[in-house]
């Protein structure tokens, strides 16, 4: 029995099947092209670097040919805080393992969150921001992953001003009462 694997389609986005690695009929070699694990000791410090962070890339183009995100690591250590940067059209997410992070944000840094183990930050596109690390005792740990293969960042010059306003973050689908 075949099947035709072509369909009629009046719309125009990507199907899975439009992959050619997907075609069932044609041979990928997936122990080459398939699932890589990349072990937390062997991450590649040869990423874009902001003053008072360390970065250490998993998951890149050069490293596992990934097309559309990019992931690492990020450490920050007591009392440190970086230089102030963005990540031009990059959304981020940043996910908390160890430590508390102090975010500031805005044209002058003028807005604050924190954020400790198990906490998600998400960094729209060009905001300008500051990663602090708020605990003087332990080192903050992240897991940080980008909407692209390459590691934007735009170390900017910005005086921040002193008392940032606390931005506690509610949830717009359900709004506190």
């Amino acid at each position: 029995m075949t099947h035709d694997h072509h369909h009629d389609h009046d719309h125009d986005h990507d199907h899975a099947h439009a992959h050619p690695h997907a075609d069932p009929d044609v041979y990928v070699d997936w122990k080459e092209h398939g699932v890589k694990v990349i072990p937390g000791d062997k991450l590649d410090p040869n990423t874009a670097q902001t003053p008072g962070m360390h970065r250490e890339a998993a998951i890149n183009l050069a490293r596992v040919g990934a097309q559309k995100i990019w992931a690492g690591t990020v450490k920050i250590f007591p009392d440190a805080k970086t230089g102030v940067h963005h990540h031009g059209a990059l959304e981020s997410v940043i996910y908390i393992v160890k430590g508390r992070a102090r975010m500031r944000w805005g044209a002058r840094l003028e807005y604050v969150a924190e954020a400790g183990p198990g906490d998600f930050i998400f960094v729209p596109p060009y905001v300008p921001h500051q990663e602090i690390n708020a605990s003087s005792d332990e080192t903050l740990e992240c897991v940080l992953v980008r909407s692209d293969n390459e590691a934007v960042v735009v170390n900017l010059d910005i005086e921040p001003i002193e008392k940032p306003e606390q931005v506690l973050w509610v949830d717009p689908i359900h709004k506190q009462a």
